[in-house]
């Protein structure tokens, strides 16, 4: 069984021990939401939560749930496309956020000729590329070493779902997947876009098994439902589908 998130409280010192060691060319430690460095090699916690690491790509950061995003270099996000600039499409990330920009070229393929052509109101699957304290935080939608999508870009036809950032986070973090979905998605077929912003966007196809999807995903957010509660949910849900 594997051990359980260390527990931290605000300016508490992560052991050294417990951040995981860079490998290959990822060698520099990513620290993301609620971790602090101090030169030369401390790590403080700045909120309390659970620490959260990711050996793979080096980098850890603390799941707590907040009543407000704020963006960070590297964060999954759903945006709201909010209108056009000159070389720019302006997007809200959600109300309380100031807004954020979104290059018309950091799509994949995209030229001045081929820039997308967006609508107010279009929903786009982005990374934080740039988080600004005074200026607006710089989205993309390309990976910078590929110039490839891997993913991200306009998300057309589905619903859209309000879950709280620790929901999301944990979602984004399930290595094995969320019960749920996992249950569901043996049965039926449909696709599940999380934002670390608190947005998921939820296509299967049709309005009835969208709606009874993203439901469901609320209901274990909003009750905490567990494993077994989640396979339950998830038959329950799948009947009325």
């Amino acid at each position: 069984m594997a051990a359980s998130p260390a527990v931290l409280l605000p300016g508490d010192d992560i052991a050294p021990g417990s951040l995981p060691k860079g490998t290959g060319k990822k060698k520099t430690l990513t620290l993301g939401p609620g971790l602090r460095h101090t030169p030369p090699d401390t790590v403080t916690a700045t909120v309390a939560g659970a620490l959260l690491t990711d050996n793979k790509k080096n980098a850890a950061s603390v799941d707590y749930n907040s009543g407000r995003y704020l963006p960070f270099a590297g964060d999954l996000v759903i945006a709201t496309v909010n209108g056009s600039a000159a070389e720019n499409f302006n997007c809200l990330l959600t109300p309380n956020t100031p807004p954020a920009t979104l290059p018309h070229l950091a799509f994949e393929g995209a030229t001045k000729k081929t820039r997308p052509q967006l609508p107010p109101n279009s929903l786009v699957y982005c990374r934080v590329a740039n988080a600004g304290k005074h200026l607006p935080s710089e989205l993309t939608c390309v990976d910078p070493s590929t110039g490839k999508g891997e993913g991200l870009g306009l998300l057309k036809g589905g619903m859209l779902f309000k879950v709280s950032l620790g929901m999301a986070r944990r979602m984004l973090a399930a290595k094995g997947g969320i019960t749920l979905l996992d249950t569901m998605g043996a049965k039926v077929g449909f696709e599940v876009t999380i934002g670390r912003n608190g947005l998921v966007h939820v296509d299967a196809g049709n309005v009835k098994t969208t709606l009874a999807i993203g439901q469901a995903i609320q209901e274990v957010d909003t009750a905490g439902i567990e494993e077994e509660g989640q396979r339950k949910l998830a038959v329950a849900t799948l009947k009325n589908c």
